[in-house]
This record gives structure tokens, C-alpha cells and sequence, in this order.
């Protein structure tokens, strides 16, 4: 074996790094100077939260792996019961995670 193995993995951080460094750059620049109040940041947020949930909504409808074989009444259910948790606790995101984790876990075990 080649004793510059490694050269190929330092390429690709570096490439990696400079592909979206420069965007949490600009990033930082550009949100200082926003308002936090401005309709542009709440299009923002509003357009990272639908994304958030898109992807959620993908992973408990269409799941793979492991949790492809709860059945959908538990993911759904699960996912509902977490944002019960969620509202109920004061919006802390933990508790739903951890909420839903476990009453999904708990499922499938119940269920195999």
C-alpha cells in the first residue's frame, strides 16, 4: 500500500470546506445585517421550517431500514404523541424527540 493514502481524504475535506465555508460566510455577513423582525427572515424561517417538516413527513410515510417495519399507525401515532409532548412541555424540542423515540421503540418491541 502507497504510503499517500491519506492525500485523498485531505483533498476532499479541503474541497468540502471550501464548497460551503464560503456560504456560512456570507451567510454571517448578510444576517447581521437583516433585522430580525424583517418579512425576509421570516420567509426564511418559514421556508426551513417546511423543509424540516417535508423531510420529517418523508421519514415517518415512507421510512427504510429498521422503521419500514412499524406499522404506519405507530409512526404516525408516535410522531403525534411527540408533538403533544412538544406543545405540553413549552416548545422544547428534546421532549418530543425524546417522547417519540420512546413510545416507537417501545412499539416495535411490543409488537415483535
Amino acid at each position: 500500500m502507497n504510503g499517500e493514502w491519506w492525500w485523498a481524504y485531505v483533498v476532499i475535506a479541503v474541497a468540502g470546506w471550501l464548497a460551503t465555508d464560503i456560504w456560512r460566510w456570507l451567510g454571517v455577513l448578510t444576517g447581521n445585517r437583516l433585522d430580525e423582525d424583517s418579512e425576509a427572515l421570516y420567509w426564511v424561517r418559514a421556508v426551513a421550517t417546511a423543509l424540516v417538516m417535508a423531510v420529517t413527513a418523508k421519514l415517518i410515510v415512507f421510512p427504510a431500514g429498521t422503521l419500514a417495519d412499524a406499522p404506519l399507525w405507530l409512526r404516525v401515532g408516535a410522531a403525534g404523541v411527540g408533538f403533544a409532548a412538544f406543545l405540553l412541555a413549552g416548545q422544547r424540542v428534546g421532549v418530543a424527540v425524546v417522547t417519540s423515540t420512546l413510545l416507537l421503540g417501545a412499539g416495535l418491541y411490543w409488537l415483535d
